[in-house]
């Protein structure tokens, strides 16, 4: 559906019985995310699992104005929600509750509930900002926070003898910027690595979402999903998102290194809150 300047179609949540029984065409219509960044377009999937909300919004000329869609149910987009706005693309700002914050590529935005009057804009319309929007119902009012990535929690891993080389910067964290639900990190896979979550892990506290970028036209992650004993894959281009119920693993290969953010919404804020899958439980 769209309104004005916005598009936005919903998800509903999917049984892992349900979901070892489709075909490519029935997993990617419902877990994989494309087109989330348009020139001159927010696009928003509205879903079932834990109300997460996964956008983009890409300013070109003028300013975006973040607006309440249909699913919500209230008058202002985040009256009861809270948002991350990660830019991956080139410098923006963005003007929420009468602050400005400007983002260079890769820093974090976050917007606590009852935040009002919130917009994108880009620094140059030629290389135009990309934010990748996360949201959830919240529950209190955090205040908002710009997090570059330079502040961020790092923690490397990985090695190149297993292929999956990586740092791994958390955005949120216990101890730092504080929210209702919303956890966010991502993660670079230093070159020659491909691996990311691998060994894998389950936690049906949270669901997660995936945008995979940084990855040449060419190239392609292979997005593992599914029961640990019922796998399944999900073929991702650059800048693509996919949906990760609290049943599935969530793990990927890759023709080139890449990096992705991770998002994660649910009951709780731990990120080692995981329930780790032991390499000879998968099928």
């Amino acid at each position: 559906m769209s309104q004005n300047h916005t598009d936005y179609t919903s998800r509903f949540a999917i049984d892992p019985a349900a979901a070892a029984a489709m075909g490519t065409d029935e997993l990617r219509h419902n877990f994989h995310i494309e087109d989330l960044f348009q020139p001159g377009r927010i696009s928003l999937t509205y879903t079932h699992y834990d109300r997460m909300i996964v956008g983009g919004a890409v300013p070109a000329a003028t300013a975006l104005p973040l607006e309440a869609i249909k699913p919500t149910g209230t008058k202002g987009f985040l009256d009861r929600r809270e948002l991350i706005a990660v830019n991956i693309g080139g410098a923006g700002t963005i003007e929420a509750g009468g602050q400005s914050f400007d983002l260079r590529t890769r820093d974090m935005l976050y917007l606590g509930m009852g935040t009002d009057t919130v917009s994108f804009a880009s620094a140059d319309r030629n290389d135009p900002a990309k934010f990748y929007l996360l949201s959830a119902p919240a529950h209190q009012a955090h205040p908002s926070r710009l997090i570059r990535l330079d502040d961020a929690k790092r923690l490397d891993l990985g090695s190149k003898e297993a292929c999956n080389e990586r740092s791994i910067f958390q955005f949120i964290h216990a101890g730092g910027t504080k929210t209702c639900q919303l956890v966010v990190g991502m993660t670079q896979l230093a070159p020659g690595s491909i691996w990311n979550t691998m060994p894998c892990h389950v936690h049906d506290r949270r669901m997660e979402a995936y945008l995979y970028f940084d990855l040449p036209e060419a190239a392609r992650v292979f997005h593992f999903m599914g029961e640990p004993d019922e796998t399944r894959h999900i073929v991702m281009r650059n800048e693509e998102a996919v949906l990760s119920p609290g049943w599935s693993i969530h793990s990927g290969a890759g023709t080139s290194n890449y990096a992705f953010i991770w998002a994660m919404a649910g009951d709780n804020v731990d990120y080692t809150d995981v329930d780790p899958v032991a390499m000879d439980m998968l099928r």
